[in-house]
C-alpha cells in the first residue's frame, strides 16, 4: 500500500502522552511511512534520531505582547508549513490542548489558501479531559476540537466514557478505543542489580535481610501523590527491610524530599530525577508502585509489567483494565497508603507469589500490549480518514 505522510504533535516529555506518539513515529517510520513530529523540543524517545521521522521544533520568540502563548500560534504555523512542503496526508495531535485547536487553525490557513488539508486525528490522553471541566472556556475549546476532528482515541475505555460525560460530547459521537503499547524489548526483565546496591550503601544485598525494592516513576504532580509512596515504606519498613526508588522530576517533588526525611527514611528513598532509559531500572525491583489520584491508562505501570514487575496501584481511571487484579498486581483504594502498605508487605512476603505474578506481567504485557495490533489500528484509522477525504 502506498506510504503514508503523517504529522504527529505531542508533548516532548518523558509523560506517557509524549512517549507514545514518539514510539508511534517511530513505528510507522520503520513501516516505510513519512512522519514529522511536532514539538516544543525533540521529544526524549527521539533524541537518538530515527530515519524517516523529521522533527520540527516549534520555539517562537517570547516577545511583547506574546510572551506566554505564542507556542500554539507558532504551531499551527508550523503545521500548515509543512503540509505544504510534504504533502501531509493527516495530523495525529495527542492530547487535546493545545495540540488539537492549532492543527484545526493549520487546516484553515491551507483551506483558505486554496491547498489542500490534512485530515486529523485527535488521541485524548487524560488530564485534557479530566482537568478541562474545571474550566468551561477550555471545556468548550477541547470540545470543538474533538467534534472537528475526523477520528477521536483513546487509551482507555474509561477515558472514552469521561471524555464523553466530561465534554457533554452528542449521543453517537464516535471516539475509539486504541490503547497504549510497550516496546517489549527495552522494557523486559532482569536479575542484576548492581546500581541499586550502590544507591543504598547502609543495607544489606545479600541473605535474608537483602530489602525488598519498590520502585515508582512519575512527572511528579499532585495527582501522582508520590509522598503516599514514601508514606506506605514507612509502614513496611516497620515489618521488613525495603528501599523506595523514585524516579523523575517534578513540582512536587522538594515536598516529597521533606517527607521522606521528616521520617527519617531518607537512606532508604533515593530520588534519582528523569532517566531516558528506564528499563534497566525497572527490571531490578521486586515492586512498582503508583498510588495516582487518577490515571487514564498508565504506561509506567505497563512498562513495569513487561519487565516482569508486579504493581500495586489505586482503583482508579483506567489501571483495572491494564492491571489484572490478584494476577499482575494488586489493586487498593486512592488515598490509602496504609493500604498499599499492606498489599506490598502481602507479596513481598510471599516471594513464590511475587514471582509467579511477575512471569504473569511478562506474558500479559507481551499478549495484550504488543506494538505491532496497536500500530496496525493506528493504520487503519489514518488510511479510513485519507480514503474518505480522496
Amino acid at each position: 500500500m502506498k506510504p503514508l505522510r503523517v504529522g504527529i504533535a505531542c508533548f516532548p516529555t518523558v509523560g506517557g502522552s509524549g512517549v507514545v506518539a514518539s514510539e508511534l513515529a517511530v513505528h510507522l517510520a520503520r513501516r516505510g511511512h513519512q512522519v514529522h513530529v511536532f514539538s516544543s523540543k525533540v521529544p526524549f524517545r527521539l533524541a537518538r534520531g530515527e530515519p524517516r521521522v523529521a522533527v520540527h521544533v516549534v520555539d517562537p520568540p517570547r516577545r511583547p505582547p506574546l510572551e506566554n502563548d505564542a507556542y500554539s500560534h507558532a504551531l499551527a504555523g508550523a503545521m500548515a508549513e509543512v503540509a505544504v512542503t510534504s504533502g501531509l496526508d493527516l495530523l495525529h495531535v495527542h492530547y487535546a490542548l493545545p495540540h488539537a485547536p492549532s492543527a484545526l487553525a493549520a487546516r484553515q490557513i491551507l483551506l483558505a489558501r486554496g491547498r489542500r488539508a490534512p485530515r486529523l486525528v485527535t488521541t485524548l490522553h487524560g488530564t485534557d479531559v479530566t482537568n478541562v471541566g474545571e474550566d468551561p472556556a477550555l471545556r468548550l475549546v477541547t470540545r470543538h476540537a474533538v467534534l472537528a476532528s475526523d477520528v477521536v482515541t483513546t487509551p482507555s475505555a474509561w477515558l472514552r466514557e469521561a471524555a464523553l460525560g466530561s465534554l457533554e460530547l452528542p449521543g453517537g459521537t464516535r471516539i475509539d478505543v486504541v490503547p497504549n503499547f510497550v516496546d517489549l524489548e527495552a522494557f523486559h526483565p532482569g536479575s542484576e542489580r548492581p546500581d541499586l546496591g550502590a544507591l543504598f550503601p547502609g543495607e544489606r544485598w545479600q541473605g535474608a535481610n537483602r530489602p525488598g525494592v519498590l520502585l515508582h516513576a512519575s512527572n511528579f504532580r499532585r495527582l501522582k501523590r508520590v509522598g503516599d509512596a514514601v508514606t506506605a515504606l514507612a509502614a513496611v519498613v516497620q515489618v521488613r527491610p525495603a528501599v523506595l526508588v523514585l524516579v523523575g522530576d517534578g513540582p512536587e517533588r522538594a515536598g516529597v524530599e521533606a517527607l521522606a526525611a521528616s521520617q527519617g527514611l531518607a537512606s532508604r528513598v533515593a530520588f534519582l530525577g528523569e532517566r531516558p532509559e528506564m528499563g534497566p531500572l525497572l527490571s531490578q525491583a521486586d515492586l512498582f508502585l503508583l498510588p495516582s489520584d487518577q490515571e487514564s491508562f498508565g504506561l509506567a505501570a505497563l512498562e513495569a509489567l513487561a519487565s516482569g514487575v508486579p504493581v500495586v496501584a489505586s482503583r482508579v481511571g483506567g489501571l483495572p483494565e491494564v492491571i489484572r487484579e490478584g494476577v499482575t498486581g494488586l489493586l487498593v483504594p486512592p488515598h490509602a497508603p496504609q493500604a498499599m502498605a499492606a498489599a506490598v508487605l502481602e507479596l513481598l512476603g510471599d516471594e513464590p507469589r511475587r514471582a509467579a505474578m511477575g512471569r504473569a506481567a511478562r506474558e500479559d504485557a507481551a499478549t495484550r500490549f504488543r506494538p505491532e495490533p496497536v500500530v496496525d489500528r493506528f493504520e487503519a484509522i489514518y488510511r479510513e480518514v485519507v480514503e474518505r477525504w480522496d
